[in-house]
């Protein structure tokens, strides 16, 4: 149930999505949330995206971008000044976020692998520059540097500096973190008839520009890769990163979930300093679009929980490691991917995923 409407105004371009099936879903698939509100609107979800191509007469592009769901919220503004031949793009962003933390804080249910929504939320502003700097040959490559401020809220909105345990949630042991982050993204693809590979490396650092601001080294890189098989396509990723320096709970890597190990929700099988998570499917056309799949993951933290601050996962008693597989269908249309996932995990529990990949603007 919802609605999708377009609207030209001039040369900019309004889109407007709003639906309410997500509340139908929520109530048949979901346990019940942990927040609960009276106000008619936050039971909705939806989008406003906004494009101007030609700001001020000149090539600025102007990006609004307004994402509502039933837990969270996503508010994006972007500047957009191409380069000439050359040089880079220049993107100046501001963006607040607010989403429940469930990777880390998340409060398991009766069996851990199956974490339930936690009563933290972290509230995310920052503004800075982007650099995308022109591809050449196989390569790209931006660079950004930013401010960001995080605070941790409740469900009602009031700061908290502590979890369920009386832990710190900050790693400064306020009420907020402030942090300076440069960051430098490069991206490898290759790609033929037979087969695929792409790499990414994103490296962030923290800068100290104030003494209670966060000093940090964060590392993470995608490795995947394609082979064609007959008609079938066999594609093996591999996802690793770690952080040293300053760090807070909510920055760990959080391993499990449909984006990570499949067979768990979000954080289930842990939470680290460094983590190494693999994926491994083979999709088998069935028809027309489409696509049947078999699928195992993997991943792990490395014995690296117990060097988060609070040691979280540790209080929850999360494995750190863990496996699963199951199978799924690919179904190619105008809308993008939609994918059908039964996993099942190392404790022989399972898990239906729905998503949809590659939805255009």
């Amino acid at each position: 149930m919802g609605a999708q409407k377009s609207i030209h105004a001039g040369k900019a371009k309004i889109d407007l999505n709003v639906d309410l099936t997500h509340k139908l879903c929520g109530a048949l698939l979901l346990p019940p949330p942990v927040r609960n509100s009276s106000d008619p609107f936050s039971q909705i979800i939806g989008r406003l995206c906004i494009k101007h191509p030609g700001l001020f007469g000149r090539s600025e592009k102007l990006d609004f971008l307004w994402d509502k769901g039933l837990h969270d919220s996503n508010l994006l503004i972007a500047l957009r000044r191409p380069g000439a031949e050359r040089f880079a793009q220049q993107s100046f962003v501001v963006q607040h976020s607010i989403a429940p933390e469930i990777g880390v804080h998340g409060l398991p249910t009766e069996h851990y692998p199956h974490s339930g929504i936690g009563w933290i939320n972290l509230s995310r502003f920052s503004a800075g520059v982007e650099l995308t700097e022109p591809a050449t040959s196989n390569w790209s490559s931006s660079t950004s540097i930013r401010f960001e401020h995080v605070r941790p809220i409740s469900n009602e909105g009031r700061s908290i500096m502590t979890d369920i345990d009386g832990l710190p949630i900050t790693c400064s042991g306020r009420s907020h973190d402030n942090m300076f982050v440069l960051k430098q993204e490069s991206q490898f693809a290759t790609i033929n008839e037979n087969n695929f590979a792409r790499l990414t490396v994103q490296m962030e650092q923290g800068l100290p520009l104030l003494s209670k601001w966060l000093i940090f080294n964060r590392f993470k890189f995608i490795a995947s890769k394609g082979l064609r098989l007959g008609k079938a396509l066999l594609v093996a990723s591999l996802t690793g990163g770690s952080i040293v320096g300053d760090m807070a709970p909510y920055q760990a890597f959080a391993i499990g979930g449909p984006g990570s190990v499949r067979g768990y929700t979000e954080g289930a099988i842990g939470s680290g300093r460094s983590y190494l998570v693999t994926n491994n499917e083979l999709t088998v056309p069935l028809a027309k679009q489409l696509e049947g799949a078999l699928f195992m993951d993997y991943g792990t933290d490395l014995g690296s929980a117990r060097l988060v601050p609070g040691h979280p996962a540790l209080r929850q008693g999360k494995p750190g490691y863990g496996f699963g597989f199951g199978y799924g269908l690919r179904f190619n249309s105008k809308l993008g991917q939609l994918r059908l996932d039964y996993a099942m995990n190392a404790y022989n529990q399972t898990t239906l995923y729905f998503g949809v990949n590659n939805v255009g603007s």
